[in-house]
């Protein structure tokens, strides 16, 4: 009596099979990751925006000296962010830290006081003028919308005309 034999059709090869095994179920590719370096003064919130987007605790938190990097993760990158202290002995070393950074996060207190505002906007457009610094993306985060003193919209329109128009005279 001859044995039976099975035959599959010629794309459900055994080879076929194993080939589709080791090739389509890999892990998928990795994220892109990108180094960014967050500013503002101190109380502007960057510690807070930081931990939030982290899903950790705010609880306790206290003001960055140095820096501290925290690692953000989205579903299609990944953001290792350098967070520096927004203190004023602090700002003078900014520069320091921004080799290697590939986007900009300016964190600002839009409740702040009128010194504390035009301090932001020194700041800010000494970052935007920086060499290592000029040529890549910024987010400019007008923070603490939530608190009565918060600047309104036309305000921070009026903020951002004066600052494009800072950065066109150099």
């Amino acid at each position: 009596m001859p044995s039976a034999r099975l035959s599959l059709p010629p794309h459900e090869s055994m080879d076929y099979m194993c080939f589709r095994a080791l090739c389509c179920k890999g892990s998928p590719p990795p994220r892109p990751e990108y180094d960014i370096v967050c500013i503002g003064l101190t109380g502007s919130g960057k510690t807070t925006l930081l931990s939030q987007l982290c899903s950790e605790s705010q609880d306790n938190i206290v003001p960055t000296t140095g820096f501290s990097i925290k690692v953000v993760p989205f579903q299609s990158a990944i953001l290792n962010v350098k967070e520096l202290g927004g203190a004023a002995n602090i700002r003078k070393y900014w520069s320091r830290y921004y080799q290697g950074s590939q986007g900009v996060i300016f964190v600002l207190d839009s409740a702040s006081s009128e010194e504390d505002l035009e301090t932001a906007r020194n700041e800010l457009h000494s970052a935007l003028q920086h060499p290592q610094l000029c040529t890549l993306p910024f987010l400019v985060l007008a923070n603490h919308q939530d608190k009565p003193a918060a600047r309104s919209l036309q305000e921070r329109h009026k903020f951002r005309s004066t600052l494009q128009d800072q950065c066109t005279r150099g």
